[in-house]
């Protein structure tokens, strides 16, 4: 017996209680002490880059570099925050946003950019964006762009690639000159970028999202029955009126049929693969199997799904949760995977584990040879995805924590509801489930390692043998 196999064969199915469902009423606020440590973060990266300003580009899908300091995504329009070496700044704004300038979580000047504002309206302005962008003082200046992508191609020069719309390049490059202007993005997620770790604040204010996540998607599982749509279960996934950070997924048998992805009302039959996913900011969960509710009533020749995948699955993911721990390296944790999870035999391409803010993919430091550290305050999706021919998907994914003694004793002291949480979802994980935590994990949801591979059957909890 190999080691794949001998990991897998420590996996039982078991009937258990449900996991916790206690997503808090509302979020915890950021604080002002908060942001204000966030910008100082910033301007001590940009002061060991050696650049005079930063410019931080954002849209309604790639604004969370953005919002970490403005507080604000700009919606339906495009946007810029120039933040300037002495603590300055500068918000340039379209047409519907600009009055959101003064609401801003750090104080910045507005300068009215009609070229961002939708199409066909007023861009009644006798100036070019050039002259509009001078107005934030980048002009001369070296300066740094920050998108959204954090590019790591070893083939490139990685500082001269910018994800940010072609005008607003160039508009920098006629005023600053095309030597001063780099790609900047690797300070707020690169390998030492500022958005990586939280504080304490922060990850009380991350745990409304992935508890929300984390209960909806229970609730859409023990929504599945025979007969019901796709759009009846994703009712379960949608709540509260909060922003999603992906594009909600609920979806029974083929996916995306004539390039449709998005639930329809296509109605659940036993045997069907079925998959769910909604994430908030702060977190996702994502699940996936069978709809079924015994080995018997699996596809013809897939009656080994636990076995072939499910389990090997879900032992891996127990590799990862009794391994992790804050000062190993990204390398480690993806050998921990690729030793219980193979990829040559389960293909699985992506990195298992990847940090998580408000979008819901980060960055991530979890890389075959990585020697990034993992860190304090780095909030984890636990992201595997094994992929076997002729078998349907499995999935596990939720949200933790790394925190140190230090950042648990804050935690604890300072948001005790939230550390009561969290010891119970651990007491689901050890008591249950069978998972010896690593000290440094943190559930910041109820359903962290909860896989039902039956999802028809609430009796069929995949569990670690004593």
């Amino acid at each position: 017996m190999g080691p794949t196999e001998h990991r897998a064969a420590r996996v039982a199915l078991r009937e258990l209680p449900d996991p916790p469902r206690d997503c808090p009423e509302a979020p915890v606020p950021l604080t002002d002490e908060t942001v204000s440590a966030r910008r100082d973060a910033v301007l001590a990266a940009m002061a060991r880059r050696g650049l005079d300003a930063l410019v931080v580009y954002a849209d309604l899908e790639h604004g969370g570099n953005f919002e970490y300091l403005v507080g604000f995504l700009p919606r339906f329009e495009e946007a810029l925050l120039v933040l300037h070496a002495d603590g300055s700044a500068h918000l340039v704004l379209g047409n519907e946003n600009l009055n959101k300038a003064d609401k801003a979580r750090i104080a910045a000047e507005p300068v009215h950019a009609p070229h961002f504002s939708l199409p066909n309206q007023p861009m009644e302005t006798a100036r070019p964006f050039r002259d509009i962008l001078s107005q934030t003082g980048v002009a001369g200046r070296r300066v740094g762009v920050a998108g959204w992508k954090l590019f790591t191609s070893r083939v490139e020069d990685n500082a001269r690639l910018f994800d940010v719309p072609a005008y607003i390049y160039q508009a920098l490059v006629d005023l600053c000159g095309e030597g001063r202007v780099v790609s900047a993005t690797e300070l707020l997620i690169g390998r030492d970028g500022v958005r990586r770790t939280c504080n304490a604040n922060e990850v009380a204010h991350y745990e409304f999202g992935a508890a929300l996540a984390s209960d909806c998607v229970l609730d859409a599982m023990d929504a599945l029955a025979p007969g019901v749509s796709e759009m009846e279960v994703a009712d379960r996934l949608v709540r509260r009126g909060q922003p999603q950070s992906v594009v909600t997924i609920c979806a029974f048998g083929p996916r995306f049929v004539k390039a449709n992805m998005y639930p329809t009302a296509k109605r659940l039959e036993v045997g069907e693969s079925v998959s769910l996913t909604v994430g908030y900011r702060g977190g996702l969960s994502s699940r996936a199997g069978y709809a079924v509710r015994t080995a018997e009533e699996l596809p013809e020749g897939r009656g080994d799904y636990v076995e072939a995948l499910a389990a090997p699955y879900f032992s891996a993911l127990v590799s990862w949760l009794e391994g992790v721990r804050v000062g190993m390296t990204g390398g480690e944790l993806w050998r921990l995977v690729e030793d219980a999870l193979p990829r040559a035999r389960f293909g699985w391409t992506l990195c298992p584990g990847h940090l998580t803010a408000e979008e819901e993919w980060l960055c991530s430091p979890v890389y075959e040879g990585s020697t990034e550290p993992l860190e304090s305050g780095m909030l984890f999706q636990t992201d595997v995805i094994p992929s076997l021919p002729g078998y349907a998907g499995v999935s596990a994914e939720s949200t933790c924590a790394l925190a140190d003694a230090r950042l648990r004793d804050e935690l604890a002291s300072r948001y005790p509801e939230l550390w009561e949480r969290v010891a119970r979802r651990r007491a689901y994980v050890e008591g249950q489930l069978g998972i010896d935590l690593s000290p440094d994990v943190l559930p910041l949801c109820g359903t962290l390692a909860y896989l039902r591979p039956y999802l028809l059957s609430r009796r069929a909890l995949a569990v670690v043998r004593p």
